[in-house]
């Protein structure tokens, strides 16, 4: 698939010292949802910055479909939607003119029927006479992305957008960002809710530090860096584990009436009936038994956990 950002030895220093990214190399690929997720002040803001042209780089390049986001400002600009974390706009303004005229900044022609598009599928559109100061903090939060979207970009950044807002607006607005990736259009997102990410992006970057530490298509990044636990529910409880099953590292639970099983999930079958086969020569009856797997957030924390 074709990349439409391209980052090469993205680094920034803020006049105070502060290494805010350090040797970033990335590519985006067209089409794509891509999550970048990090603790507070790992850079992801920085980086969102950068490529929208808002940030000055110390060192390194970027370019938007082709265009460098220094000598090509203009013409990288103009391919971007951002929906920035804070929210930022004319509180005297109505809907419908702050949307409009966020779309004639960059020099497109008016399209009345584009921005009703927009605003019908936010769920804006009763309120599009409305003034922004009259509007909820949910209700803003979608104004901030149909002023991302009034342009027709090709990418769009979302920096936490659906940070302290409700769960019919997360709702509508994944719906939303489906249907623009369905359209072609670049998603990259940053989130605290690691579910979202989840079940949405294609690939993940993880980044701590200023520094880019994994980019992995998510489901093979589950797959290699996820475990998985196997729980028997026993038939009786155990008040210590079996000497001869030290090997496996199981661990008691429910006051001794389980016994967990912690593997990597790469692990082969074969790993499992052994354990069954000695747990049964031990004397060790059960009466049911689960496997779980590592959720994203379980990956996520073990990894930056792991930098520190």
């Amino acid at each position: 698939m074709q990349s439409i950002i391209f980052v090469d030895g993205l680094s920034k220093t803020y006049a105070s010292g502060f290494n805010a990214l350090k040797n970033i190399n990335l590519e985006i690929r067209a089409g794509e949802i891509f999550a970048l997720l990090g603790p507070n002040g790992a850079g992801k803001t920085t980086l969102i910055g950068i490529i929208c042209g808002i940030l000055n780089p110390s060192a390194g390049q970027v370019l938007v479909a082709g265009h460098d986001i220094v000598t090509g400002y203009r013409a990288s600009r103009s391919l971007i939607g951002l929906v920035p974390q804070e929210l930022t706009t004319d509180a005297f303004e109505t809907v419908w003119a702050t949307v409009s005229f966020s779309r004639g900044l960059f020099g497109k022609a008016p399209n009345p029927a584009h921005i009703e598009k927009i605003l019908k599928e936010l769920s804006l559109w009763p309120k599009k006479d409305s003034m922004i100061r009259t509007l909820s903090g949910g209700m803003k939060r979608r104004v901030m992305i149909a002023k991302a979207l009034s342009h027709e970009p090709q990418i769009l950044f979302l920096d936490e957008p659906t940070a302290g807002v409700d769960v019919e607006l997360r709702r509508d607005m994944w719906a939303v960002v489906r249907a623009l990736r369905a359209s072609g259009v670049t998603i990259i997102l940053t989130t605290h809710y690691i579910d979202e990410a989840e079940e949405m992006a294609d690939r993940i970057g993880v980044i701590n530090a200023g520094e880019l530490i994994l980019v992995e298509e998510k489901t093979a990044l589950m797959k290699k860096l996820g475990t998985k636990q196997l729980t028997l529910h026993l038939q009786a409880p155990l008040e210590h584990i079996p000497a001869s099953l030290a090997a496996y590292n199981l661990a008691l639970a429910g006051n001794g009436g389980d016994l967990i099983y912690t593997y990597d999930s790469k692990s082969a079958r074969a790993g499992i009936a052994t354990l069954l086969k000695d747990l049964d020569d031990a004397g060790v009856a059960f009466k049911d038994l689960q496997t779980t797997q590592s959720s994203l957030e379980d990956i996520f924390v073990n990894l930056v956990k792991d930098r520190r």
